[in-house]
């Protein structure tokens, strides 16, 4: 944004007229109007005072430290992308160029037209390819040093995927330490590396790693749905969780126990005395089961511990004391398969 076009907003903001700002600085309504309107510059001198008067700082007044509304970055890209389609890649180019000076410290905007840059060289026969090349991978090196942690990792996603593109795979790698060990595209982009340069082993048990956080989170996502809908008794909504936990124990193998326990808190709440029991029946029948995914070929290459047998006695005799719980399974009282399971 212009010098004339900050003074313009800012003045508006602090709601003067030209005239009243015009008198504050010393200067005539007209030369504000032509600072304004970009037919001229204040003097060197009027630079502080004008900022002081404004509200801002001179790096505001000057755009050094511009920023942007989401809006006004997606229009400056749909410019940038029309220029794109019907002119020269180079007159694109340098637009594009001029609208970061204009926003030097625009993370977004620079993010945005990196990426759309990047793109049409992809998909363009551009002359001087490696000159244009070599400024995008500037722009993704400037939105490392963000302190923005979004920017930062967008940032370094499309300098991996520059380097995988161009095989350079020590270099992705680097990358990658920008981002967190919680995000879960570090490892999946690791996995890829791994596949690429021959790691195959690594490279699996990365990918199964990811599938079973994959099922852990979906797992506790869909169990506190369920315990919501049960919250509001909406019972055909809480089945039909309880069947996706069901079955998504069954497509990620995680043995029958996690298959056959979704359903109890309906059962208990409904009190079905059938159904709870039954179920009661399945948990503790396979409760040495619980470390069933150790077994499965999903997840070969992952090591787990092992599952003692003071662990499973322990979950069984817990298992139990809930089940014995009078206030919970008072309803059972009568039930006589209740009652044989309870005393066993």
């Amino acid at each position: 944004m212009s010098v004339g076009k900050v003074i313009r907003r800012y003045r508006k903001m602090k709601n003067l007229t030209q005239e009243e700002m015009a008198e504050r600085l010393g200067v005539t309504a007209p030369a504000v109007n032509k600072w304004e309107n970009e037919n001229s510059y204040p003097d060197i001198m009027l630079l502080a005072p004008i900022a002081r008067l404004l509200g801002i700082s001179l790096d505001t007044l000057l755009s050094f430290r511009e920023e942007l509304t989401a809006d006004e970055i997606d229009e400056i890209v749909r410019e940038a992308y029309q220029k794109l389609k019907t002119e020269s890649f180079e007159t694109a180019f340098e637009w594009a160029g001029k609208k970061l000076e204009e926003y030097p410290n625009c993370e977004m905007l620079i993010l945005n037209l990196a990426v759309l840059l990047e793109a049409q060289c992809m998909l363009q026969d551009v002359p001087k390819m490696d000159e244009y090349d070599g400024y995008v991978h500037s722009l993704y090196l400037r939105g490392l040093s963000s302190t923005d942690e979004t920017v930062r990792v967008r940032a370094a996603d499309a300098l991996v995927g520059r380097c995988m593109r161009k095989k350079q795979y020590e270099e992705a790698e680097k990358y990658l330490e920008y981002f967190s060990v919680q995000n879960p595209e570090r490892k999946r982009k690791q996995a890829q590396i791994y596949a690429e340069t021959g790691r195959i082993r690594e490279a699996c048990k990365a990918y199964e790693e990811l599938l079973f956080s994959d099922y852990q989170r979906a797992s506790m996502e869909l169990h506190g749905l369920y315990l919501l809908a049960l919250q509001n008794q909406d019972g055909a909504r809480a089945r039909m969780l309880a069947d996706k936990q069901k079955e998504l124990a069954q497509c990620f193998e995680m043995g029958k126990y996690h298959e056959v326990s979704s359903g109890l808190d309906l059962a208990m709440q409904e009190k079905d005395a059938d159904q709870a029991v039954s179920i009661m029946e399945e948990m503790l029948s396979c409760v040495e089961q619980i470390g069933g995914f150790r077994k499965s070929p999903l997840y070969e290459h992952m090591e787990f511990k092992e599952v003692s047998e003071e662990f499973v006695a322990e979950l069984k005799e817990n298992l139990l004391k809930c089940f014995r719980d009078e206030e919970i399974c008072g309803f059972l009282k009568n039930n006589e398969r209740w009652k044989r399971l309870v005393n066993q």
